[in-house]
């Protein structure tokens, strides 16, 4: 497996990569390589018939978690249900959760975890348009 690996970095941004998603394994958090200080993101794989190992909760944070590849079942405390590519699913804070894989092939999927309640403006009301020229060539 590949580890996170930062590519360059500026006072305002931090660029990484986790390489080539089909070839992706295992679990990688950004946090500490990218600096995050508002979320937490990770990949992560299960392979076919594999399952998260243990069911959690989180105190402050609730995760939503995006699949990008495979399919299998999600659990929410005592209700479970099919996922597959494309599906989102917000879990809150003071629930258990885990998932497994049901497909032939491995399952990716991103997991973000941010502080329940603490989102107060996104989208275009947190944004401005700005004037800049482009630095691509």
């Amino acid at each position: 497996m590949e580890a996170i690996r930062k590519i360059n970095e500026g006072e305002k941004f931090t660029y990484a990569t986790v390489g080539d998603l089909s070839a992706f394994a295992g679990k990688q958090f950004i946090k500490d390589c990218v600096g995050t200080t508002s979320c937490e993101i990770s990949f992560g794989t299960l392979k076919p018939g594999e399952a998260v190992p243990f069911f959690h909760s989180h105190k402050e944070n609730e995760e939503i978690y995006l699949i990008l590849r495979g399919s299998g079942d999600f659990q929410v405390n005592d209700t479970a249900f099919p996922i597959a590519e494309g599906s989102i699913v917000r879990v809150a804070t003071h629930c258990n959760r885990s998932l497994r894989c049901t497909s032939n092939t491995s399952m990716l999927y991103l997991c973000i975890q941010a502080k329940e309640g603490s989102l107060e403006q996104c989208t275009m009301g947190d944004a401005e348009i700005t004037e800049q020229a482009t630095a691509w060539k």
